[in-house]
């Protein structure tokens, strides 16, 4: 991502809840998604996983906001 792109993180996560066999994730500003429970897994690993990137470009001082 280009440095100079208007970006604004959000700063609060979304909320998971199980319902029917389903995972669904409740974000900021109305975002909605539903996903099976291997999706939701997978989901899950790839965020911490850029997360745990993320912060360490950040204490690098390398951020694109």
């Amino acid at each position: 991502m280009a440095k100079h792109a208007a970006l604004t993180p959000e700063e609060e996560g979304g909320i998971a809840t199980a319902e029917l066999g389903l995972v669904l994730l409740d974000g900021p500003n109305g975002v909605a998604v539903a996903m099976t429970p291997e999706a939701a897994e997978a989901t899950g690993r790839s965020l911490l996983a850029a997360a745990e990137a993320a912060a360490s470009q950040r204490e690098r001082g390398e951020t694109g906001y």
